[in-house]
């Protein structure tokens, strides 16, 4: 079976197309930033040791993003997506308001 040049060149592009974009759907959501407004909304803190305990007075020693009900990761990687941030990836040491003890 013999190619023309123009077939090869439209699969070519097509080849390379279907790689970009399956690239851009299997890439990792971003990290949220603390200065993000949904993240100040619930206080989110990517270490959880400089929560300020007088604002977040429901903040208890122990807790964090990894061991939280909304964190969608194994409580042992470093971030992982929080359907609370909207999707995006959260520390495991981080922590917010919405913090639920995970059963």
């Amino acid at each position: 079976m013999k190619l023309s040049r123009r077939t090869f060149l439209v699969a070519s592009v097509g080849a390379a197309s279907a790689l970009a974009f399956a690239r851009e759907a299997l890439a990792a959501p971003p990290v949220v930033q603390e200065s993000d407004p949904a993240a100040q909304a619930l206080g989110y803190r990517s270490d959880a040791t400089h929560v300020d305990k007088t604002q977040y007075p429901r903040y208890a020693a122990g807790q964090m993003c990894g061991n939280c009900a909304y964190y969608q990761g194994q409580p042992t990687d470093a971030f992982a997506p929080c359907p609370m941030l909207g999707g995006r990836r959260v520390s495991g040491k981080g922590w917010c308001g919405a913090y639920i003890r995970k059963s």
